[in-house]
């Protein structure tokens, strides 16, 4: 099913689960709109804003992680969970 781009399952599942944040976060935002906040950056964001910051540092965390560490990757999803809470936090 995935030979088509050579896709493993991990893989799969990384842009599911991707794909499965946005429409949460589209339906969310039609259901309960909100209104932009200011957080420690002094810059307004909503929740797809600080979604993606979250995604974008959690690329970041992730890339870091393999250049710089031999420890397994798992340990790299724990600190992004906690940066996305503190992202959707304070942010």
């Amino acid at each position: 099913m995935l030979d088509w781009m050579a896709w493993t399952w991990p893989t799969a599942a990384f842009f599911g689960t991707i794909a499965a944040l946005l429409i949460t976060f589209t339906v969310l935002a039609i259901r309960y709109p909100e209104t932009p906040r200011v957080g420690i950056l002094r810059i307004e964001t909503t929740r797809g804003d600080r979604l993606f910051i979250t995604l974008l540092g959690s690329a970041f965390i992730n890339l870091a992680w393999l250049g710089l560490t031999d420890i397994a990757q798992y340990w790299a999803l724990a600190v992004c969970v906690v940066y996305a809470a503190a992202v959707f936090r304070w942010v």
